[in-house]
């Protein structure tokens, strides 16, 4: 529990591998039901990829699997595979040829892309009765006493430092606009036990922190922190952490 003979400790100065490092990893089930609708199995593209979190999971189901992403920093932290090809590329002009992937998905992605162009592209390099899948989660949910503070954090302490784009991720891309024959998909979640600094330094990692930091409000985040600690009580607990999943898959 957190004192004031506690040594003071930025939780929020994870250094440039933190995503790598406290990103949450997709269940299993997501690329194996997202193989499982794909025409077939020969090539998946995941765009916005990141470290290379689902890219790394649908190599487990795909012939192939190309990541790409804007950030060379995002693709130097990427996990290798034989099956997956890293590149730096945007949304907006995605490095394959016509009418070559299965699969195409955006991972917590979509938010950030220019939608019309993306979805022009999508339409050039997916095969006929290719999938896009649109997958996307929101603030983590825990034990209702954490919870309730954690909710006050991101809503009210750090809300004004969200981009704008961050309203898409909370209605979990229900009002985007989404031009294809859309299918349904199960319910799933992602579900990890975590300590105190795991989930800090996922906290680290977000958008609305970055800019709070850059805006001089280390006091807002310390705050948070040192109250979430006591809180939570012996930082090395594991205590369950939730995110429901939201996607928009549609067939091409």
């Amino acid at each position: 529990m957190y004192s004031s003979a506690t040594p003071s400790r930025n939780w929020f100065d994870q250094g440039g591998q933190a995503y790598a490092r406290f990103r949450p990893d997709y269940p299993a089930r997501l690329s194996a039901f997202l193989s499982s609708i794909a025409p077939d199995n020969d090539l998946a593209l995941d765009v916005g990829c990141g470290n290379g979190q689902l890219t790394l999971q649908l190599a487990s189901h795909f012939a192939a699997v190309v990541g790409v992403d804007p950030s060379a920093d995002q693709i130097a932290n990427a996990v290798p595979h034989e099956r997956i090809r890293y590149q730096c590329a945007p949304a907006e002009r995605l490095p394959l040829p016509d009418r070559s992937a299965s699969l195409v998905t955006a991972a917590q992605a979509a938010h950030w892309f220019d939608l019309p162009v993306f979805y022009g592209e999508v339409r050039r390099v997916a095969v006929a009765g290719g999938i896009l899948a649109l997958i996307s989660y929101g603030a983590p949910r825990s034990e209702p006493g954490l919870e309730e503070r954690f909710g006050r954090f991101y809503q009210e302490e750090i809300g004004p430092y969200w981009p704008a784009e961050r309203r898409l991720v909370d209605t979990g891309y229900a009002t985007i606009d989404f031009p294809f024959e859309e299918l349904s998909a199960p319910r799933m979640d992602i579900r990890l036990d975590w300590n105190l600094a795991e989930l800090l330094g996922y906290v680290s990692t977000w958008s609305a922190v970055r800019r709070a930091r850059e805006a001089g409000r280390e006091d807002v985040l310390r705050s948070f922190a040192h109250e979430l600690a006591d809180a939570w009580g012996d930082a090395g607990i594991k205590r369950s952490i939730t995110w429901p999943l939201n996607m928009r898959v549609g067939r091409i």
